[in-house]
């Protein structure tokens, strides 16, 4: 007789606490995204689809800012445009207050073309042409002097006859906080005396202000303690620039690196219990610089440049599941098999099978979820289910092996066309997102009221092959290599780059 093969069971203890989820019968489910209808978003916008809520937006802003603002007196957030520079995204932020923080040409000029005059933009980062350092001191930019080539540079334009007033620039530093790897790829060592080295040759360049230090000393920070470090160097660095002959310093920059409520991998504890409130940040910080500042001199202007924190838990991925699949494993390591290791005789046959488990192939893939790589987004159907959820591999839709969202997620028993809801995915995807295999999905935002709004179309043929260009030899026939398609096969009217947000 043929036996079917084992599967193991998916065992999980259930008890009557109110936290059992499954407790009526049902696994937890995300059918709607502030109050909208899963089903509705993906029947007019197509599946996948980004989503993002104005209220979380605002609100996330609003709690760091107050925590921050009631323990210091002159605090500035900047908005981080690499986090997610979707023009309707950075407006929220510049609605709320919020400045802007570029790390490119690009970014200056997005942020320029969102309405933040040069004198609101902190230029970061260690690629800066001389063309758009021009541009950045005419118009009155907080520089942050990443590297001596880009300090030079500066001295260079800063002696031009025509230059009226000196460059006012800030000084980027690493250091180590002993939380974590040193980000040495970043501007100028605070512990070695690297710094104050620089400050002293700055001192002696005509044109050029120190006016700040900044340092970002990393990304996901869990430890609070590790501001208190840097805010403390930061302190140091400027009282001792003033001693060196430089002006009262004006400004000192921490960065960002705030966690958001993603869950790393390996992490063992939950997001809600590993991740610090903004409270436990804004007290090492603004604590830290209040009591190292002098007595009786008004405190620097504090600047923060929060990204992930504010924006991850506001962006949703919707997808929809393509297929269905049973993923065999590797089976556990037998007693005979740890026997064999100590030389031990077996005590009965080993079995022949593999265990399996579900897995499910959905429509997007790690193209659109480039942070899936550190982090494991919730994955939950968008619709409600009976079934008891089990450890199930969840598939991107590309053409490669590793394109694997997660290994292993709770999730019900789903079928082809069922929807699921990825959530926090708000932070650097859409940013570092790629056109690969597939076109990128639009993205909406609902706002305060309730209504959908369209803040990037879908990708089409027409807007991928913009930019190209066919050799003549290559094209005897004229073939137009951007073709006219049928509108009716498109989720989203033909786009040119010029009208695509």
């Amino acid at each position: 007789m043929n036996r079917l093969p084992y599967l193991s069971p998916a065992i999980q203890r259930v008890g009557s606490e109110p936290c059992n989820p499954f407790r009526l019968g049902s696994a937890p489910c995300c059918s709607e995204i502030d109050g909208v209808a899963v089903s509705r978003l993906v029947r007019e916008h197509g599946s996948p689809l980004f989503v993002f809520s104005e209220a979380t937006l605002r609100a996330k802003y609003r709690e760091a800012h107050r925590a921050f603002s009631r323990r210091y007196p002159d605090v500035q957030f900047a908005w981080s445009y690499k986090t997610n520079y979707l023009n309707a995204i950075c407006r929220v932020f510049h609605e709320e207050g919020a400045i802007a923080e570029v790390v490119s040409e690009f970014e200056y000029d997005k942020a320029r073309q969102n309405g933040i005059p040069g004198r609101d933009i902190i230029f970061n980062g260690p690629l800066k042409s001389r063309e758009i350092l021009e541009r950045a001191a005419n118009e009155g930019a907080m520089i942050q002097v990443d590297n001596l080539d880009e300090l030079l540079l500066l001295g260079e334009i800063a002696s031009q006859p025509d230059r009226a007033k000196p460059i006012a620039i800030a000084l980027r530093v690493y250091l180590d906080t002993g939380t974590h790897a040193v980000w040495s790829k970043f501007g100028f060592n605070a512990d070695n005396g690297e710094a104050l080295r620089v400050v002293r040759r700055l001192l002696q360049m005509p044109g050029l202000k120190l006016q700040g230090f900044h340092a970002h000393i990393g990304t996901f920070i869990l430890d609070p303690d590790a501001y208190r470090k840097s805010a403390t160097v930061l302190v140091r660095l400027a009282l001792e620039a003033e001693r060196l002959g430089a002006e009262p310093i004006r400004y000192l920059n921490v960065g960002g690196g705030f966690a958001s409520r993603a869950r790393l991998h390996y992490q063992y504890l939950s997001p809600e219990q590993a991740t610090p409130s903004f409270d436990r940040y804004a007290e090492a910080i603004c604590d830290t610089i209040t009591q190292a500042w002098p007595a009786g001199r008004s405190l620097p202007r504090l600047y923060l440049e929060t990204g992930r924190a504010l924006v991850d838990e506001a962006g949703y991925l919707i997808s929809t599941v393509v297929a269905v699949k049973r993923r065999p494993m590797a089976p556990a390591p037998s007693l005979n098999g740890v026997l064999a290791a100590y030389g031990k005789a077996a005590l009965a046959p080993a079995p022949s099978h593999e265990a399996d488990r579900p897995a499910l192939v959905i429509d997007a893939g790690i193209n659109l979820l480039y942070t899936t790589a550190w982090y494991l987004p919730s994955i939950l159907p968008a619709k409600a289910c009976v079934d008891v959820s089990a450890p199930t591999t969840i598939y991107g839709c590309l053409c490669m092996n590793i394109d694997v969202i997660r290994e292993e997620a709770p999730l019900p028993g789903l079928t082809t066309g069922d929807q699921v809801v990825l959530h926090p995915v708000g932070a650097y995807n859409i940013t570092q997102s790629m056109q690969f295999i597939t076109y990128r999905p639009a993205v909406v935002m609902i706002g305060l009221n309730g209504a959908v709004h369209l803040i990037r179309h879908r990708e089409n043929l027409e807007y991928v092959q913009e930019l190209e260009k066919v050799p003549d030899h290559l094209n005897p026939h004229g073939l137009k290599l951007m073709a006219s398609v049928d509108d009716t096969h498109m989720s989203s009217p033909v786009l040119s780059r010029r009208s695509h947000l």
